[in-house]
């Protein structure tokens, strides 16, 4: 049985204290949620209007074609005559035909939209196609092939958000200009897009192309590897790229003015072959594709998060701190002062959250950290009228908020340092605590 005024029984209840601490800190937690919740929502509505995430495939050769396919039919008339009858069907194709060479060069520039608070990172891109078609052996496909009707041909160019389009020129097919048009006419494998007319087709040995695309996106852009070899090209001011897709790049540049990509995929690497027909053989063009994110590497609702996983390691070791100054000086903290302690550890993370959505997260830990300390600081020289206790509380607390920013800004390394860091801790009230009586409050009730 614990008895009154004893030092286990008053470990007991200053515990229990600490873990009262944490309902308000997971109501912080909540909060955090919310605003984060709140600031995505944000960006899918700047989105939508800016432009969604971008994926690029292009081009494509549709070559339409006639089947005529003859059937023998064994019928049987009214008198009982069985008679064998030919049957002519046909059947109405498309040929598609990817480029034997593509070479895509892009430049994004990124860009920052506001609303209210919120600030959303975008981009433009700017995008040249370059390459060549060879004649397509479209009599490889079938042997019932009646007429290839290559006046029908066309190139479409799958975007996947078209409404985000800034300016697209002419496609240039052997130097021959040709106007673009709504829809890829292809809503089975590219439902998103526009397409380009051959209505002057001409045969040729090779058929060059050219087309230049600025368009908005958001987050990341992709590009599907058509060609039978693709070399693509991938530029930006942006510092922080996450390189995503099937293939990493095969040379890339990272430094603090943005960064240079280059991917060199043979056709071997994907799934689906240079040419098929439609509509038996189906393939997803999205399937494989190369590209990158716009990586944002700490962003604010991540670092307070991060910041109140470590509340309890801050509420425990100023209660302990204080219990130690206790001991030493003979003297007894109410429970209520460590209660209001406490709440204001607490309020450091909800400071910390509002003025981060409006300032820089260093000035917002900096302001929300010295009015924490400030304030336990002079609560602790009016309760233990101490300026040398007060003046350590400040250092303490002090240390621990350097060393938490320094943890925020750690991302590989912050799970070591922070075990490192509470071994330290744990080490140092090892010793701090090595001589305590048992009956020290006993002695001095």
């Amino acid at each position: 049985m614990f008895k009154a005024n004893t030092l286990n029984l008053r470990l007991v209840i200053i515990a229990t204290m600490g873990f009262l601490m944490l309902i308000p800190v997971s109501r912080v937690s909540e909060i955090v949620y919310e605003r984060q919740s709140l600031y995505n929502s944000v960006l899918d509505g700047i989105a939508n209007i800016w432009g969604q995430p971008q994926s690029l495939q292009a081009p494509v050769w549709v070559i339409p074609y006639t089947e005529k396919i003859i059937e023998q039919e064994n019928i049987t008339d009214k008198d009982g005559n069985s008679k064998t009858v030919n049957r002519t069907r046909y059947n109405q194709r498309q040929a598609i035909a990817l480029p034997q060479q593509l070479a895509i060069q892009a430049q994004l520039h990124e860009q920052e939209r506001q609303r209210g608070i919120y600030h959303a990172l975008v981009y433009t891109a700017e995008v040249e196609l370059t390459g060549q078609f060879l004649p397509p052996d479209i009599n490889s496909l079938s042997n019932h092939i009646e007429q290839i009707h290559w006046d029908k041909s066309f190139i479409a160019i799958g975007l996947s958000d078209t409404k985000a389009i800034n300016q697209v020129s002419k496609l240039q097919w052997n130097s021959r200009p040709q106007t673009l048009s709504p829809s890829t006419r292809l809503p089975d494998i590219l439902p998103q897009g526009f397409h380009a007319l051959l209505s002057d087709f001409a045969p040729q040995s090779q058929y060059n192309f050219q087309l230049k695309l600025n368009f908005n996106g958001s987050t990341g852009l992709r590009f599907a590897p058509l060609g039978e070899t693709s070399q693509i090209s991938l530029q930006s001011t942006w510092p922080h790229p996450s390189f995503q897709g099937d293939i990493l790049p095969a040379k890339h540049d990272i430094h603090a003015q943005g960064f240079q990509a280059q991917w060199s995929i043979p056709h071997l690497a994907r799934s689906y072959p240079q040419l098929w027909q439609l509509p038996d053989d189906k393939h997803n063009l999205t399937a494989f594709a190369v590209g990158v994110d716009l990586f944002e590497p700490v962003s604010l609702y991540s670092q307070v998060m991060r910041a109140v996983k470590y509340a309890v390691l801050f509420i425990f070791l100023t209660f302990i701190t204080f219990l130690i100054f206790e001991l030493s000086l003979a003297l007894k903290m109410h429970y209520v002062q460590y209660g209001l302690i406490g709440a204001a550890l607490c309020l450091f993370y909800l400071l910390l959250l509002s003025l981060a959505e409006h300032i820089a997260f260093l000035s917002a830990y900096i302001i929300a950290s010295a009015v924490t300390i400030g304030l336990i600081t002079a609560y602790t020289l009016s309760v233990l009228k101490k300026i040398g206790r007060s003046l350590l509380v400040m250092f303490m607390l002090t240390s621990l908020y350097t060393v938490l920013y320094s943890l925020l800004q750690l991302e590989d390394y912050a799970l070591l340092v922070g075990t490192s860091l509470l071994l330290l801790v744990i080490a140092l009230l090892m010793y701090v605590t090595r001589n305590i009586s048992q009956t020290a409050f006993a002695q001095n009730p």
